[in-house]
């Protein structure tokens, strides 16, 4: 298990909890929404809007790892909540604060509560790669073939 550092902001909520694994085979732990003092009611989001839903912290990831922030599945099949980034990324040399960008895809108005799991983060290794240029790629069988090109199935 790699550890995260996490420092609370000023003003952030210290009784939400951190970001956690809801079941022992998890891949994402759980984050929630941190209004500052002055929002604690929480934010609504109308069909199509999006907005940054602060987390109360900042963190220090370890040097070749990544944290990404994904959906959460639940919100996204019963009300169509998203992020439109996904996943995002917020990398090892990052230590601003955590906010989660979040947009209402659905149909109805959906309020976002102080201290509602908004998002999940996946813990990822990575892997920087080097870009050369070269005379020529090697042959695929895919070869050129984009979007669609290797069928619906």
């Amino acid at each position: 298990m790699i550890g995260i550092t996490i420092e609370w902001l000023e003003g952030a909520d210290q009784s939400v909890p951190l970001p956690a694994y809801a079941t022992a085979g998890a891949a994402g732990a759980d984050v929630r929404a941190n209004f500052g003092p002055d929002k604690r009611d929480g934010v609504t989001l109308e069909p199509g809007a999006r907005t940054l839903v602060p987390c109360g912290f900042k963190m220090e990831i370890p040097e070749n790892y990544e944290v990404q922030v994904r959906p959460r599945s639940g919100l996204a099949l019963k009300h169509g909540i998203t992020l439109p980034n996904t996943p995002g990324t917020i990398d090892a040399d990052y230590r601003g604060p955590v906010g989660v960008i979040v947009m209402n895809a659905g149909q109805e108005p959906f309020h976002i509560a102080h201290g509602e799991r908004i998002a999940q983060f996946v813990v990822a290794p990575v892997v920087q790669g080097r870009f050369i240029v070269g005379e020529s790629l090697s042959e695929t069988a895919r070869g050129e073939g984009g979007f669609g090109s290797t069928g619906r199935e």
